[in-house]
């Protein structure tokens, strides 16, 4: 009896496989940043078009 309890203090934790959860991580916080360009872009895109750098500027050149 001795030993078993001794084996089972002595066992350790097999490692958990996590290599799959970092990559993971990073495609959503990539996937994060292209959301918040793509609608940072279209927010300002009228915006910048609609500038008078846009329509003034080409007229005078």
């Amino acid at each position: 009896m001795k030993r078993i309890i001794a084996r089972l203090a002595l066992r350790r934790p097999s490692p958990v496989d996590e290599t799959g959860q970092g990559l993971a991580e990073y495609a959503l916080i990539l996937a994060l940043i292209a959301l918040v360009c793509v609608a940072a872009l279209v927010t300002l895109g009228q915006a910048i078009a609609n500038s008078p750098g846009f329509t003034v500027l080409p007229g005078s050149l």
